[in-house]
């Protein structure tokens, strides 16, 4: 459910930052800012619609903020009555289709919307008026500068700055991922909103993830994707460890995956769901052969080029 982090938050130097924000409009700015205080100071329930890939799902949601705290539930309306609910972004328990074998994933830092930062890469702009569930609304664009990433289309609620709706577009304009909601309440969820069903179980807290990965690195990356989290875990009954890198670039997130294969081990993988790429290539390394698996939500050439640059630390990787 890729919209949701919308909800959630829903480099080049600074010197460099202030000469490209010249594309951009000073009042789409103050809108992504107006975005980015929402989510952590305005309580709302409502209900919304996502599709992605042809797929519709209709769903519940309640955000409650209060003390510095964000507590937020989340419920599918149809098929399996998939459930989270979160609290200051962390799962705390998973129903319906979500709930086997779910773990908890190691701490990473928080989407915080910069839209300064976000100048960089896309030039952001106001496109007009609109109204989403009744409510009146203002549109921004976030047009990528390159081929490396998604553009997107907000419409924020004049009252209050939260999404409306968020359309995800490829680079030809066609509809990779839509959120829109089609019932917003500006108002406080109750204690028995947000408190979970029975079938809503608790996450099982991911295994400590140890020291941070030193041993890889990569050769390219979308320009403004910076690492923002690593770690290196055992895989359960499998004897070996995989290294996750995450990247991200203010709005997009991207992660990496790299797993000692043996020769007959793993196979090539090039798919796309929506959004979201995912590209595994096999590489022979100093350190033995590894399978690289990068998933998220850039193109797919980005995200093969991106697999086949990664190098051990110490030492240069052949394909």
């Amino acid at each position: 459910m890729r919209a949701l982090p919308l909800l959630s938050l829903l480099v080049g130097s600074c010197m460099a930052v202030p000469a490209l924000a010249a594309n951009s409009s000073p009042e789409a700015n103050e809108w992504l800012n107006k975005l980015a205080q929402a989510e952590q100071t305005q309580s709302y329930q409502g209900s919304f619609v996502y599709e992605r890939n042809g797929s519709f799902s209709s769903h519940d949601i309640w955000h409650k903020v209060q003390g510095g705290n964000v507590s937020e539930r989340l419920l599918q309306l149809d098929g399996t009555a998939q459930e989270i609910v979160r609290v200051d972004g962390k799962v705390q328990c998973v129903g319906g289709g979500l709930a086997s074998d779910v773990t908890a994933p190691p701490d990473t830092a928080p989407r915080v919307l910069d839209p300064l930062k976000l100048m960089g890469w896309y030039d952001l702009a106001m496109s007009g008026k609109s109204r989403v569930a009744g409510r009146d609304a203002v549109v921004v664009t976030l047009t990528p500068r390159d081929q490396h990433r998604y553009g997107f289309e907000l419409n924020l609620d004049r009252q209050t700055g939260l999404p409306l709706r968020s359309l995800m577009l490829n680079e030809k304009g066609q509809l990779l991922e839509r959120f829109q909601m089609t019932r917003l309440e500006p108002k406080v969820p109750s204690d028995n909103d947000l408190h979970p069903s029975a079938s809503c179980k608790p996450v099982a807290a991911a295994a400590p993830a140890g020291s941070p990965v030193s041993g890889w690195r990569s050769d390219w990356l979308p320009p403004g994707f910076e690492l923002i989290n690593s770690a290196v875990r055992r895989e359960p009954g499998k004897g070996g460890t995989v290294s996750t890198l995450m990247y991200d670039d203010g709005l997009a997130r991207f992660s990496v995956f790299l797993e000692p294969v043996k020769d007959e081990g793993g196979a090539d993988v090039r798919t796309q769901l929506g959004p979201t790429s995912a590209v595994s290539r096999r590489l022979n390394t100093p350190k033995g052969k590894v399978m690289v698996t990068v998933v998220g939500e850039i193109p797919l050439g980005t995200a093969e080029r991106v697999a086949l640059s990664m190098r051990p630390q110490d030492a240069q990787a052949s394909q």
